[in-house]
């Protein structure tokens, strides 16, 4: 697994997973290059609704259940 999926891995797991309706923004100004440019994947991907963030589509919310299924597996 490379570096930018970690990355983008890091960037679902910060969406809660209990209430959708909450977004996530990640500002060019306040965030690392890295987690910008994995918000900007994660949008080419169409998992996230924003560029920088946003809401998680349809997409997004199964990565995100199924990310969360794994983290609970794992510990």
């Amino acid at each position: 697994m490379n570096t930018n999926v970690l990355q983008e891995l890091s960037i679902l797991s910060l969406f809660d997973q209990s209430s959708f309706q909450e977004g996530l923004k990640v500002h060019e100004h306040g965030a690392t290059e890295e987690n910008v440019a994995a918000a900007k994947r994660l949008f080419d991907k169409g998992l996230v609704t924003q560029i920088d963030g946003g809401y998680l589509t349809s997409l997004g919310k199964d990565a995100v259940e199924q990310l969360q299924d794994l983290l609970l597996m794992l510990k």
